[in-house]
């Protein structure tokens, strides 16, 4: 029940004035504490982790976010504003009525200036394009997955079949316009007579006149209906890309083909990889004693763990490449790669015994390295970004 359930912000830890990065950032924070992997078994560690999934699809999402912060739960419920054209479903028109809807999607209404080319009313026009979100994981984006959406979307009235008229009548032509859907208005000027064209009041520029209309869709030849529909997300796509789903869209008029249907995809940061294009970086920590003698670490990756044999001596900040295990490229031509940076652990409150034990072996060493800090900081270096510093 959303009444049951904890405020979006206090799951995260941020504030409701939040930016985008912060909200991002704390995200995988929570994500990377009660993490499955990192919790095996822990029922609690996996409640969380779902509550911290949630939160974040909704407070990454602009209109899920304006929603929330307005209505709170009940605001972002699959049900919110099922009864009218709320926007609670996703894909929703807002607050306007049918008539509003119709004459946007299909050019109702508005006067023209006349000296154009005047354009047939009834010709076929295409139906205007919706938009919907979803939220995916990282390795969703990385793989590919069918996700469901839903939609509210204008149709042909299944009664009427669009025209507007009940069962055994039909529209019938203006006769005002003439079906032209508009008429010619002559003014008197400082320059003369001046013929402009405006839109018939009589039909609403429609050109067609519906006498008895149909109960169903009370004259407008359409209906709203809600939808669930299955969108196939190509492996390789990014946070903030968007699909094109042909004719997935508001139906159109007249017979004209159906609008598209716009996806807007967001990606849930991952806790332990970054992606950059289509490579992947991480961070993997070892002991002390790892970077020094060497050991078999099992890395993990897109596709799972991976064997790699860490050579002694290896050095804080060192970066390995491991070929063809990224992320699968848009045009399906390859993969990227991954990069693992490793992080040396170096260990706190050592008791005495083991203080002594180092000192001694680092008297032991031959050749210790020497002090080459600076006294001065070096002027006019820039801060090195996250892969900067990698590379």
């Amino acid at each position: 029940m959303a009444e049951n359930k904890r405020d979006y912000y206090e799951v995260l830890g941020v504030s409701k004035t939040a930016s985008d990065d912060e909200i991002k950032k704390a995200y995988r924070k929570v994500a990377k504490q009660y993490h499955p992997d990192l919790n095996p078994g822990d029922a609690t560690a996996e409640a969380k982790f779902k509550e911290a999934n949630e939160a974040y699809e909704v407070l990454s999402d602009s209109d899920k976010k304006a929603r929330y912060d307005q209505y709170g739960h009940a605001g972002v419920d699959p049900n919110f504003g099922a009864g009218g054209f709320g926007g609670g479903f996703g894909g929703g028109f807002g607050d306007f009525d049918l008539g509003d809807i119709l004459g946007s999607m299909f050019g109702f209404g508005g006067g023209g200036f006349g000296g154009g080319r005047q354009q047939n009313p009834n010709a076929p026009r295409k139906g205007s394009t919706i938009q919907t979100n979803v939220t995916i994981s990282f390795e969703e984006a990385a793989k590919g997955c069918k996700k469901k959406v839903n939609i509210t979307k204008v149709e042909r009235c299944s009664e009427c079949s669009g025209s507007g008229a009940a069962k055994g009548t039909s529209p019938e032509t203006c006769q005002t316009c003439g079906g032209r859907g508009q008429v010619q208005v002559q003014q008197r000027t400082a320059f003369g007579v001046m013929s402009t064209s405006r839109q018939c009041s009589a039909c609403g520029g429609k050109g067609k006149i519906v006498k008895t209309p149909c109960q169903k869709c009370h004259g407008t030849g359409a209906q709203s209906k809600q939808q669930s529909v299955e969108i196939d997300i190509p492996a390789g796509i990014d946070d903030r890309q968007s699909l094109n789903v042909r004719g997935g869209g508001n139906s159109g008029i007249n017979g004209g083909p159906a609008g598209d249907l716009r996806v807007n995809v967001n990606v849930r940061p991952h806790p332990f990889f970054e992606r950059d294009g289509f490579d992947v970086w991480c961070e993997v920590t070892v002991t002390y004693a790892q970077a020094a003698l060497g050991d078999t670490l099992y890395v993990p990756t897109l596709d799972g763990k991976v064997k790699y044999d860490l050579p002694a001596g290896t050095q804080p900040g060192e970066v390995f490449r491991f070929r063809n295990r990224g992320i699968q490229q848009l045009s399906g031509r390859g993969k990227g790669d991954q990069f693992v940076k490793i992080v040396v652990d170096v260990p706190k409150n050592l008791s005495n015994e083991q203080k002594d034990m180092l000192r001694k072996f680092n008297d032991s060493l031959p050749n210790k390295p020497k002090n080459n800090i600076p006294d001065e900081p070096i002027v006019g270096e820039e801060k090195k970004s996250f892969f900067d510093r990698f590379r």
